[in-house]
């Protein structure tokens, strides 16, 4: 398992307190074991008017509402939550949470059936990366779950559910846009705003070695493509990291790992990009020798 090591210096966030880590003066995010959940929103964002991206981990709930009133208030929920991909470390509180709060979900309408009900993500491959994540694959969910009349598309013209704060802060910082990053699975999107370059690039990169359990356990950061177990196309994938590293952003936080930023970042970023099939490719993946198959039978592959 090949990586890109990271300076110190790169790794970027204030801690504000009750875990999280402020990264823009309206962007924030509490690491939550495994993974990452980010905030949408200025601080003090009233009700209604902010956004949450994913949903952690089952039993995550808690920890991620305590954090939402610490960073907003303990009467603020928010507008919508926002899930970059239906894998079960990003959803695993979306139940919970959106009828606590009373609000929809977003995600790419690829994404749809492991959200309502209706099919299962394909096994993962547990002999990629080497670490004890991996080995453990097998054991992870698969959904699907089913979020009923809750489950919302993603607008078509690639932006983000409004609220009052993201209407004024595009002003001044610009307007966030959903990104089609497939690979580590079909409907993954990442968020990116133009204005500040900022980059919510979810799962397509991560910055630490998520198959192994000691690497997370140390938040050691180094720049990885995505998590090998569940990634489904490689091909893909490389095309959506090659997308993300054109963009130069100046400020990344990823769904695993820790928030990174400046010329180290971009840097490292442009070398997976260009290196990603000596970097990121596992040996003997399953999926790079066999397309993947839904549980229904029909093609897991990613749109023209």
């Amino acid at each position: 398992m090949q990586q890109i090591p990271l300076d110190p210096s790169a790794v970027t966030g204030t801690d504000t307190g009750s875990g999280v880590i402020e990264i823009r003066p309206d962007v924030a995010y509490r690491s939550l074991t495994l993974v990452n959940v980010a905030f949408i929103g200025p601080v003090g964002a009233v009700d209604r008017d902010w956004l949450l991206v994913d949903a952690g981990l089952s039993g995550s709930e808690p920890e991620i509402v305590a954090a939402a009133a610490h960073r907003f208030g303990a009467a603020s929920r928010p507008a919508a939550i926002i899930l970059t991909h239906a894998h079960f470390d990003h959803v695993g509180a979306v139940l919970d949470l959106s009828e606590r709060w009373d609000v929809p979900v977003f995600a790419h309408p690829l994404e749809h059936p492991y959200l309502d009900g209706s099919a299962r993500y394909p096994a993962p491959d547990p002999k990629v990366g080497g670490g004890l994540m991996s080995l453990l694959s097998p054991i992870y969910e698969r959904g699907p779950i089913d979020l009923g009349d809750r489950l919302r598309a993603l607008p078509e013209d690639g932006s983000l559910p409004k609220t009052k704060a993201s209407l004024f802060h595009a002003a001044a910082s610009g307007a966030w846009r959903w990104l089609h990053t497939p690979g580590h699975s079909v409907g993954h999107v990442s968020l990116w705003r133009e204005a500040d370059r900022t980059l919510l690039a979810a799962d397509a990169v991560i910055t630490t070695a998520q198959e192994s359990a000691y690497a997370v356990a140390m938040s050691r950061t180094e720049l990885h493509g995505p998590p090998m177990y569940f990634t489904h196309d490689w091909a893909a994938a490389r095309g959506s990291v090659e997308r993300l590293a054109a963009l130069q952003p100046d400020i990344m936080l990823s769904g695993h790992g820790k928030a990174v930023a400046g010329p180290a970042m971009r840097q490292a970023l442009h070398d997976l990009s260009h290196d990603f099939d000596s970097i990121a490719y596992p040996a003997d993946a399953h999926y790079l020798l066999h397309p993947a198959r839904a549980e229904d039978g029909s093609a897991y592959v990613a749109p023209d």
